[in-house]
C-alpha cells in the first residue's frame, strides 16, 4: 500500500528552485531513506508533505488526502523534522503530557513513548539538560504519541552516540516491520545499508533514483562503498 504520494511537486523560492518536478512513492512496511547532498530539496520536500510549505505546483498527499485534510493528523502521521521546539524549562513528561492533553491522548500513553524510547528516568529532568541525541529520542516519542502509521523523520540518527545508533536501527526496524510506513532522510550512508530497505535518491530537487536498496548496494544492502559511488555518480550526474 502507498501511504505517500508525491506528484509533479515543484517549490521555487525567488528565482531559487528548491524542488523540481519531484514525483514518487512511498510504501508501507518498509523503511524508506531519504538522501541527498545539502541543498538537495530533502527538508523542503518534506515539510511540504506535512502542510508547513506550501508547494508552487503540484502535490503531496498522505493517505490520499493533503495533510491538512487528514481527520486525525497525530494518529496519522509522526513528524521528526529537527531536535528543537521544546521548551527548555519543562520536564520531558510534561513536554509530552502537553501534547497529549492537545491530541486528546492519554497520559498512559505518555509513558509508554518514555519508555519506549528509553527516556523514563530522564523524563523527570528538564529538556535545557538533555544531550543532542536526547532530544532527538524525545522528538520521536512525541512523533509517535499518536500512534500513528506513518512517521516522517528527517535526520533522525544526528547527534547519537553509537550505541544510540544501534538502537534507532532496531527502533524502525520494529515499526516497518509493525506494517507503518518509515521515511526517513539521512547522510550516514553506511548505516543506511544496515537499515533501509528502500532508497530515493535527489539531487537539485530532482529524482535521480527510486527503489530497492539491494539495486544500489548489492544483496542484503551489503555493499556501503557500492552505494556511496552510486550516489555520488547519481547526484554529480545532475550537477554536470
Amino acid at each position: 500500500m502507498t501511504s505517500i504520494e508525491i506528484e509533479n511537486l515543484r517549490k521555487t523560492f525567488g528565482a531559487m528552485t528548491a524542488v523540481d518536478d519531484l514525483s514518487l512513492r512511498v510504501p508501507a512496511g518498509a523503511i524508506t531513506a531519504f538522501l541527498g547532498p545539502n541543498g538537495a530539496g530533502k527538508t523542503t520536500t518534506l515539510r511540504m508533505v506535512v502542510g508547513l510549505v506550501r508547494p508552487t505546483t503540484g502535490w503531496a498527499l498522505v493517505e490520499g488526502k493533503p495533510y491538512a485534510e487528514l481527520r486525525d493528523p497525530r494518529r496519522t502521521v509522526g513528524v521528526l523534522l529537527g531536535p528543537d521546539g521544546f521548551h527548555p524549562g519543562r520536564t520531558g513528561r510534561n513536554h509530552l503530557r502537553v501534547v497529549a492533553r492537545a491530541a486528546n491522548i492519554s497520559d498512559v500513553r505518555v509513558d509508554e513513548m518514555l519508555d519506549l524510547v528509553e527516556l523514563t528516568a530522564a523524563g523527570r529532568r528538564r529538556v535545557g539538560g538533555y544531550s543532542l541525541g536526547m532530544r532527538q529520542r524525545l522528538g520521536l516519542a512525541t512523533a509517535l504519541l499518536g500512534d500513528p502509521r506513518i512517521l516522517i523523520a528527517d535526520e533522525p540518527a544526528n547527534g547519537l552516540d553509537p550505541e544510540g545508533i544501534v538502537w534507532l536501527r532496531g527502533f524502525l526496524r520494529r515499526l516497518a516491520d509493525e506494517g507503518r510506513t518509515v521515511l526517513v532522510s539521512s547522510h550516514l550512508l553506511a548505516e543506511v545499508t544496515r537499515t533501509a530497505d528502500r532508497v530515493v535518491i535527489i539531487s537539485q530537487g530532482r529524482l535521480r533514483f527510486d527503489g530497492e536498496l539491494s539495486a544500489l548496494a548489492g544483496p542484503n544492502g551489503a555493499g556501503a562503498d557500492q552505494l556511496e559511488s552510486a550516489f555520488i555518480r547519481l547526484t554529480a550526474e545532475v550537477a554536470a
